[in-house]
C-alpha cells in the first residue's frame, strides 16, 4: 500500500478523541538497505491534549485536519494501539511477500541514537525492540521489519527538517495516469522559491507526481510549510480528494557520514584527487578514481556525468555518494570541485638539439630520437600546450528526477550556508535562474 496515506486514515481515526500534537511526520532512514520500502519512508503521528492556537495541516473528508503546536496528557495506549492496528490490518498488503509492516504506540521517545543509526547504518529488528518495547506497545507482522522504521521515526529529533505537502487522488482515479498540467508546476516553482524538487528542467519532465499506481497525486516540498498550500493551489488539472503536509527530513543529508572509511550500505562524504581519468562503461556510465577507489555517476542522472566527464588526473575533490558493495563504488549523489590540476596537451614532438630536425618517438613512454643523427631527448621534451579547462570550481548535482529523497539539493545548500554557488549539471560554469536556485533566508 502507501505508508504517506495510512498516515491520513491514523490522523482521522486518532483525532476523534485526542488531538493531533505538531505536524505529522514522514522520516526517510537508509536507503541504501536491502529490505526498505522504495522511498525508505516511516510515517509518525503525535496525540494528545492539544494547548496553543491549532493550525490546518490538512483536509480529509473536506474537513480541516487541525494541529497543536504543545499537548499534555498522555491517551491510553491500548486504545491507540487498538485503532492503529485496525487500520494497519485494513490497509496493508499482506500477500506481498516483501510486506512486512509493524508500529509501535509509545508514551516517550525513545534514544535519537535509534534514529541516527536507521538513516546512516544497519539496524537490527532486535535493536529496534529493545529501545521500544519498555516505553509502549510493539506490534509486527509477518517478519516484522516494519518495526525497525517505525521506532526509529519516533525517535527523530531534528537538526534540520523541511515540510511536504501530500495530495492523494479519489479511490475511484488509482491507478490511472496522473492529470498535472507541466506548465502550472513551472508556474509553481518560480512563485514559491522555498520549496524545491519540483520540476527537471534538463528533462523537461513534472517530478513531484509519482510514477507508481499508488494513492499520490503528487507532493510538493520546502522549507516553508505555511506557503505549501497556496503552492498546491495552484497546480491545474486532477483534483486531490484530500490532502497533509507532513514535516520530514528529506532534503538534509542527515544520512551522510562525514568520517570513516567507506562501508557498503552507508553514503559518505570524502575529499581526494582524482587518480585515474573518468572512462565511459557500457550502459553510460562514467567511472573515476579517486585514491584507488571508484567513483560512479550512473546512466540515469544524465547531465550530471557530462560534469564528471570533465575532471582530470590531479583534481581535488568532495564526493558524496552511497558505497557499493559489489562492484565496490561510490554511486555520486554530489560532487564538489574543490582545485583543478593544470592540464597539457602535446602539440608537436620536440626538433633535435643536434641538427634541428624533428624528432620521432621511440613508443609510449619512450624517449624521442632524432633519425638523422640518433640524438635522443626525453619525453618531457615534447612541445606542449595548456588547456582551458570548461569546469569550474563548484558544486554540481544531477537532474532533479535523479536525486534521492533525502539529498539536500544545492538550491538548499546555498541558502543554508553549506556550499558555494551551485552550478547546472551539464553545463559548467553558468549558473540557472537564480529564483530556481536560492532560497531566501
Amino acid at each position: 500500500m502507501c505508508t504517506t496515506f495510512l498516515a491520513t486514515e491514523l490522523v482521522r481515526k486518532l483525532t476523534r478523541g485526542s488531538d493531533l500534537i505538531g505536524f505529522p511526520r514522514l522520516v526517510r532512514l537508509n536507503p541504501n538497505i536491502a529490505w526498505k520500502t522504495r522511498g525508505n519512508g516511516a510515517i509518525c503521528v503525535r496525540i494528545g491534549h492539544g494547548r496553543g492556537v491549532p493550525w490546518r495541516v490538512g483536509s480529509i473528508d473536506g474537513e480541516a485536519i487541525l494541529a497543536f503546536p504543545r499537548g499534555d496528557g498522555s491517551p491510553d495506549l491500548a486504545s491507540a494501539a487498538a485503532s492503529v492496528a485496525q487500520i494497519v490490518e485494513q490497509w496493508s498488503c499482506f500477500a506481498d511477500p516483501t510486506t512486512h509492516p509493524g508500529f509501535v504506540v509509545l508514551s516517550r521517545q525513545p534514544t535519537a541514537r535509534l534514529y541516527w543509526r536507521a538513516v546512516r547504518e544497519i539496524v537490527e529488528l532486535g535493536e529496534a525492540l529493545e529501545a521500544s518495547r519498555s516505553l509502549g506497545i510493539v506490534k509486527g507482522y509477518k517478519e516484522g521489519r516494519g518495526i525497525v522504521g517505525a521506532a526509529a521515526s519516533t525517535a527523530w529529533r531534528p537538526r534540520d527538517r523541511t515540510y511536504e505537502i501530500l495530495a492523494y487522488r479519489s479511490p475511484d482515479r488509482w491507478g490511472s495516469s496522473r492529470d498535472v498540467a507541466a506548465a502550472s508546476v513551472v508556474d509553481m516553482d518560480q512563485r514559491f522559491p522555498s520549496t524545491f524538487n519540483n520540476f527537471d528542467y534538463d528533462e523537461g519532465r513534472v517530478v513531484i507526481t509519482p510514477r507508481s499506481p499508488c494513492p499520490v497525486l503528487c507532493g510538493i516540498r520546502g522549507d516553508d510549510p505555511t506557503v505549501l498550500p497556496s503552492a498546491l493551489s495552484c497546480l491545474r488539472g486532477e483534483l486531490p480528494d484530500r490532502w497533509l503536509v507532513f514535516e520530514t527530513n528529506q532534503g538534509t543529508d542527515d544520512h551522510v557520514l562525514r568520517r570513516g572509511k567507506p562501508t557498503p550500505l552507508r553514503t559518505v562524504r570524502l575529499q581526494g584527487e582524482v587518480t585515474r581519468a573518468p572512462r565511459t562503461l557500457a550502459g553510460g556510465h562514467v567511472v573515476f578514481q579517486m585514491g584507488g577507489l571508484d567513483v560512479s555517476a550512473y546512466e540515469p542522472s544524465k547531465r550530471f556525468r557530462h560534469v564528471v566527464r570533465l575532471l582530470a588526473v590531479g583534481d581535488q575533490v568532495e564526493v558524496i555518494g552511497a558505497v557499493r558493495e559489489t562492484p565496490r563504488t561510490i554511486n555520486l549523489e554530489k560532487i564538489q570541485v574543490l582545485r583543478l590540476a593544470p592540464v597539457v596537451r602535446k602539440i608537436a614532438n620536440p626538433a633535435c638539439p643536434s641538427c634541428g630536425k624533428r624528432m620521432k618517438s621511440c613508443g609510449r613512454d619512450a624517449p624521442y630520437r632524432c633519425s638523422r643523427c640518433r640524438t635522443k631527448v626525453p619525453r618531457g621534451e615534447a612541445i606542449v600546450e595548456t588547456v582551458d579547462r570548461v569546469l569550474e570550481p563548484g558544486w554540481y548535482e544531477p537532474p532533479v528526477g535523479s536525486r534521492r529523497h533525502l539529498t539536500m539539493p544545492l538550491r538548499r545548500m546555498v541558502s543554508l550556508g553549506a556550499g558555494r554557488p551551485s552550478r547546472q549539471a551539464g553545463r559548467p560554469g553558468r549558473r540557472r535562474n537564480q529564483a530556481r536556485e536560492t532560497v531566501p533566508g
